[in-house]
């Protein structure tokens, strides 16, 4: 029996014929297409998984050695999320070095043309093989086509997410908002968690006037989200039971099961539920409902919520949910479960985010800094928080407690300004992020790429395992242990690509195909971004997360570049009958002559300002001899100025339909400022609280060029002794960094 209907899994079957040929017999089937030839013996069951010479089911994978057959084990594939965070065994992914891999539907309910699901018969087989070799990123676009292409996921959802779950009223909620505001620190999604009495979708008694709530964050440019349970039956005295009992018959003891196969139920549930909660101006839904023994049901419950169009079919839908492992990339906002707060569910992040990319996942919510039990640290906080930043979704999440602190400023001024800058940061690379989330919509490719992906052989090294690209632009190698104290640094090992790349906040430069050795404070990371890089960034009002009336293009000298920034209103699905616009960035790069050229944008207008100011950041540049601007052919002023090692032009009020001309010129334009170790450990030194006169005598040992590196630590143990003494503890700390040191 073939099914032809969609499943929960599989939409799409109506894809392009690909070449191929049939040759049969009494007994053999053979199809060969131009990447694979299948075999199989006819009128035989399949026989579940034999040794691949016996298999009466086998595929080769032409012009390699590579056999898939019936039952392949499989055990190359690098596998992907399980439903959180905390569970131990990983499934299986799309991912693999075999350079195959299968998706088994075949327990998986069918969708009928009401949008209704049926059970389908539970000895059906429905197995898909996707054959790709070494380019995994065809593979993902078959199963996208497949599957459905993931949702553009709303511009909002790209800020910083408040869902903590202590017990809020009008007043906590003003008097919370008050606070970040007074930090200055941005937010763009709050969700409310304890809002609601039990077995009930009501407003409990601390909530007197919900509409307010929502009228009130909404003027602060700010979406509201509630969190909801699965409403597993309506029990009588309850409002939901109540409201559903006039058009649901079935009732057993005075409970009304909730059955996500009749359609009257979830009709009575949209409607009568859900749909005035839309009305007080609602914008999302954080879906609570996790069984591990029913996945069919979180992911039927989900799909109902995610394509529920009642407030209007122009608005994009966001859930946030858990995985279901059911096509999880459509829905599209998974939460990774509880966490403890400790630095082992920091570790574990990058990896989840990873392995999601092995199924095409790139929008994981990680409860940042941990949900519950675990000791509050302010390192720890800050190291969730950066890594947070260069996440695709970064939420602020813990259980209800005065001393779970996610509110940056309950920590030591030290550390919220830290976290209060990168917070920032974040809404600073909103552009660059939803550029790239519209590229994922469009094309298939996830926001996070493994390192692996291109450099097998780094999978099982864990120096360098968790390093990921964030997008297409921005290389990142996570801090995930404590620092030194002594240097009070962070020891941090990482491979830098091939190619030349640029510390993004030192803009120190790395020749790539190399493992290096780096010491970082608190308020550093080790982030990159290659050779002529460009980076859009918005200058937007405090909390707002919509298109920017000013961009900040920052650019990273070395090569020449061109970068698409896509726009569009951010939260209707208006884009899809092409209104949107393209911002393209060129840059070409000389020794001696930058020139950068923005050109008009292309699509339909009415969506950016006809108008715009820049802030145009050229990274490790000295102030030139003559710097150009144009607009169209009309020369026009610019503030030109240096900050560090950077060089900004700021022009403003330049008309989108215009094209921008930047062109900087002089000698030695470019500060090679080439990463150098020596000068990290010149840093530490000048930091230690030791006098001055013993941090010369250090510095003559350990930069000495007359000296090997045995002479050295030789003179450094000296320094235990007579008027030059150090405590033990200082010894010790530069006998550890002769090991990362350069002989000169």
């Amino acid at each position: 029996f073939f099914n032809d209907n969609p499943t929960e899994l599989i939409w799409y079957r109506n894809l392009p014929k690909p070449n191929f040929t049939v040759s049969e017999t009494n007994t053999l089937i053979k199809i060969v297409t131009n990447y694979f030839e299948l075999t199989y013996r006819k009128e035989k069951k399949f026989d579940g998984g034999k040794l691949s010479p016996t298999s009466n089911l086998k595929i080769n994978l032409l012009n390699t050695d590579k056999v898939w057959y019936y039952g392949h084990p499989e055990a190359r594939n690098y596998g992907t999320n399980p439903h959180t965070i905390e569970d131990k065994k990983y499934v299986k992914g799309l991912y693999s070095l075999d350079g195959f891999a299968t998706i088994d539907d075949s327990h998986t309910s069918l969708i009928l043309e009401n949008g209704n699901f049926k059970r389908r018969d539970s000895k059906s087989i429905d197995l898909y093989v996707f054959l790709y070799n070494k380019d995994f990123y065809y593979c993902l676009s078959d199963y996208f086509a497949l599957t459905g292409n993931p949702p553009l996921i709303p511009r909002y959802a790209l800020g910083n997410w408040w869902c903590k779950g202590d017990f809020y009223n009008e007043i906590g909620i003003a008097n919370t908002i008050n606070k970040f505001e007074k930090n200055n620190i941005p937010i763009s999604v709050f969700m409310l968690d304890k809002w609601h009495t039990s077995n009930s979708y009501e407003f409990n008694e601390y909530y007197k006037d919900p509409r307010s709530i929502v009228e009130f964050l909404k003027n602060k440019k700010i979406k509201v989200g509630l969190v909801i349970d699965d409403p597993v039956e309506f029990k009588s005295g309850t409002n939901n039971y109540d409201k559903v009992k006039p058009y649901l018959t079935e009732e057993i003891n005075g409970k009304i099961p909730f059955n996500l196969f009749d359609s009257k139920t979830i009709d009575a549930y949209l409607k009568l539920i859900i749909h005035p909660l839309n009305d007080m101006g609602f914008d999302l839904f954080f879906l609570n409902n996790f069984s591990k023994n029913n996945d069919e049901r979180n992911f039927i419950l989900k799909h109902y919520l995610f394509k529920d169009n009642y407030k209007t079919n122009n608005i994009r839908d966001l859930i946030c949910s858990y995985n279901s492992l059911t096509a999880p990339h459509r829905y599209p906002v998974l939460y990774t479960g509880k966490s403890l707060v400790d630095w082992n569910t920091l570790k574990k992040i990058p990896k989840f985010n990873i392995l999601a990319s092995n199924m095409g996942i790139s929008f994981l919510s990680h409860d940042l800094g941990g949900t519950s039990d675990g000791i509050e640290d302010s390192e720890l906080f800050i190291r969730f928080i950066q890594l947070g930043v260069f996440s695709p979704i970064l939420r602020l999440g813990a259980d209800s407690g005065k001393y779970y602190k996610r509110e940056p400023w309950k920590w030591d001024l030290a550390t919220s300004v830290i976290v209060n800058k990168f917070l920032n940061i974040r809404y600073r690379l909103i552009p660059y992020i939803y550029t790239e989330s519209y590229k994922y919509h469009k094309y298939g490719k996830p926001l996070i790429e493994p390192l692996y992906h291109r450099y097998p052989a780094l999978y099982d090294d864990d120096l360098y395992s968790n390093e990921y690209f964030f997008g297409s632009n921005i290389l990142v190698s996570p801090i995930l242990h404590k620092k030194d104290m002594i240097m009070n640094r962070v020891i941090h090992k990482m491979y830098i690509p091939e190619g030349v790349w640029y510390g993004i906040f030192t803009g120190k430069k790395y020749n790539g195909g190399k493992r290096y050795t780096s010491f970082y404070k608190d308020d550093e990371y080790p982030i990159f971004a290659k050779a002529g890089t460009i980076i859009p960034g918005s200058v937007n009002e405090f909390n707002d997360t919509g298109v920017p009336k000013k961009l900040e293009i920052t650019v990273f000298p070395g090569a020449n570049n061109t970068y698409s920034i896509y726009e569009d209103d951010g939260i209707t699905n208006n884009y899809q009958n092409g209104d949107y616009l393209i911002t393209n960035v060129e840059y070409v790069y000389e020794k001696n002559n930058y020139k950068l050229t923005i050109l008009p944008v292309s699509g339909k207008h009415g969506i950016i300002p006809t108008t715009r100011d820049y802030k145009i950041v050229f990274r490790n540049t000295n102030m030139p001899s003559k710097v150009a601007t144009y607009i169209g052919n009309n020369q026009v002023t610019n503030k030109c100025y240096k900050e560090d090692s950077d060089l900004n032009l700021e022009i403003e009020n330049v008309p989108t339909n215009a094209q921008l001309t930047i062109v900087c010129s002089g000698e030695n334009l470019e500060i090679d400022a080439l990463h150098i170790i020596n000068e990290d450990i010149e840093s530490i030194i000048s930091d230690l609280p030791i006098k001055t006169v013993v941090k010369q005598k250090i510095d003559d040992i350990m930069f000495s060029k007359e000296f090997t590196i045995k002479k050295k630590r030789i003179e450094i143990r000296k320094l235990a002794n007579g008027k030059n003494w150090i405590e033990r503890k200082y010894i010790d700390l530069f006998l550890k960094l002769l090991e990362y040191i350069k002989e000169v």
